[in-house]
């Protein structure tokens, strides 16, 4: 007897499901850099350096400006040799960062340490790529979903990264965070374990004669990137992003700044990680409901939200509620705004379409932390909350207007 017949695209959605799952795990674990680096860059960064504090933020910074500058070549190698050992490549990358990080704290230098926090972004860029990569062969009602299930991943590196901090950072004391670094070594190696699992289509082989790989059939890079959609999303992504990072790297400093434990900091970040990627496991039917750009409002929303906690006092509560708030600003906004990108491109866009948006989007988020430190030394955390409010004010003005622009044209249509 013949199987049933599948209802089309059933087999799609089983296939971009488990890919999502794999991509999960792998974000789960991988992911963790990030709030380590978080946690770990600024306070080491103060450990390390003498004299000027202000720089204390810099290591986080070449974090973030590692995921930019690993944006387009980790689309580039993804598209040459498949996403699957692009992703294995960016886990040992991974690896490879994070033993400059343990050898750099146990020489004390702040340099090479910068440099490990650099090479761990260059990994985390691919890490950026896994909620596209979910969206590879699904079908386009499945997309927000899939998304936001690999997002939900960082569930578990919400608690991964911070606890692994809580419980290695003095295993080699008087060497304060080298243990968490050679820790975090070993989730790598896990990472590239996942991700040997998750399987999409190797690349077409390019036949004799051919066009180079660099060339494509789809529309100049300009046509896609000048899209009213495109820039609204990249504004308000980059506007989420960057007030989080420029918010979230200060917090530990001032955590601590003001007299609180260190593991208050930890744990704040905690709480902090895990909005960020909890409500992913209803984000995207939320987008699918109300829009994508509703979404997005009300992250910035979230966002501003938050400013007022951090504005309202420095006790423990302010601290773990504001960067609460933040958590979920990021969630709403970020995934909103991938979601509106992920609908301008063709599939044979897709590659160069998305490293663009990456160097831009964590280009700025690197210049974010970057003044984090500065502002934090030099103005106070109060006014960093301050200047959170007029930038969601202005992406909140753009995505207004782009609704606008959107319900003149349907009408006139």
């Amino acid at each position: 007897m013949n199987p049933a017949p599948q209802a089309p695209g059933r087999q799609d959605v089983h296939g971009a499901r488990l890919n999502a799952l794999v991509l999960a795990g792998a974000q789960a674990v991988c992911g963790a850099a990030t709030p380590i680096a978080i946690s770990t860059g600024g306070l080491a960064g103060t450990w390390l350096l003498a004299d000027d504090k202000s720089l204390a933020t810099l290591p986080v910074t070449a974090y973030n400006v590692g995921v930019a500058l690993g944006a387009l070549p980790a689309a580039f190698l993804m598209r040459t040799v498949g996403r699957r050992y692009g992703f294995v490549t960016g886990a040992l990358v991974l690896v490879l960062g994070a033993l400059i990080g343990a050898a750099a704290l146990s020489q004390q230098s702040f340099v090479i340490f910068a440099l490990a926090l650099l090479v761990l972004g260059l990994s985390g860029a691919f890490v950026q790529q896994y909620r596209f990569a979910a969206t590879d062969g699904a079908p386009l009602e499945y997309q927000s979903t899939a998304i936001s299930i690999v997002l939900v991943g960082g569930i578990g590196a919400a608690v991964i990264g911070p606890q692994t901090v809580r419980y290695t950072s003095a295993l080699f004391l008087p060497i304060e965070f080298a243990g968490s670094f050679l820790a975090l070594a070993l989730l790598g190696l896990v990472g590239a374990a996942i991700l040997s699992l998750v399987r999409f289509p190797r690349p077409v082989p390019r036949p004799k004669g051919a066009a180079p790989i660099l060339v494509d059939t789809g529309r100049p890079l300009r046509e896609i990137v000048t899209q009213r959609r495109f820039v609204v999303a990249l504004i308000c992504g980059v506007g989420t992003f960057a007030l989080m990072s420029f918010v979230m790297t200060g917090a530990p400093l001032a955590i601590v700044g003001c007299g609180l434990p260190m593991d208050i900091s930890f744990l704040g970040i905690q709480w902090h990680v895990l909005a960020m990627f909890g409500p992913s496991l209803v984000t995207g039917r939320l987008i699918r409901r109300f829009g994508a750009e509703t979404i997005v409002g009300c992250g910035l929303c979230f966002t501003a939200l938050s400013a007022g906690v951090f504005l309202s006092g420095l006790e423990i509560w302010n601290f773990w509620l504001g960067l609460v708030l933040l958590g979920l600003g990021w969630n709403f906004g970020f995934i909103g705004a991938t979601t509106m990108v992920a609908s301008v491109y063709r599939p044979q866009e897709r590659a160069k379409t998305q490293g663009f948006h990456d160097f831009v989007l964590f280009g700025l988020v690197a210049l974010a932390s970057f003044m984090s430190g500065k502002t934090y030394v030099g103005a106070g955390w109060g006014t960093m909350n301050w200047i959170v409010l007029p930038v969601v004010a202005v992406c909140l003005l753009v995505l207004i207007w782009d609704a606008a622009l959107g319900a003149r044209q349907r009408r006139s249509a």
